[in-house]
């Protein structure tokens, strides 16, 4: 879409009639980018506490929780 815009936009001849242009194409094409609507925040959201709450099950599970045990022990143990 932009080099459409780019396009149409070379091929005016007066400056401020281009100026127009731009300024009427480009918060349309610019439109999409301004970031997520109230719905997509709120799925966004969920999807995030969502993960959180899988990422908080598996680190507390025992076989995680032990192997970073033994992580961290081995490393206070290290010798210098």
């Amino acid at each position: 879409m932009w080099k459409t815009i780019r396009h149409t936009l070379r091929r005016v001849r007066c400056p401020r009639l281009a100026g127009g242009l731009r300024a009427r194409l480009m918060p349309a094409a610019s439109r999409r980018d301004r970031g997520m609507t109230t719905s997509e925040y709120a799925m966004g959201t969920i999807a995030a506490c969502a993960f959180a709450a899988v990422l908080y099950k598996v680190i507390t599970s025992g076989a995680v929780s032990g192997a970073l045990e033994s992580v961290i022990g081995k490393a206070l143990d290290a010798q210098f």
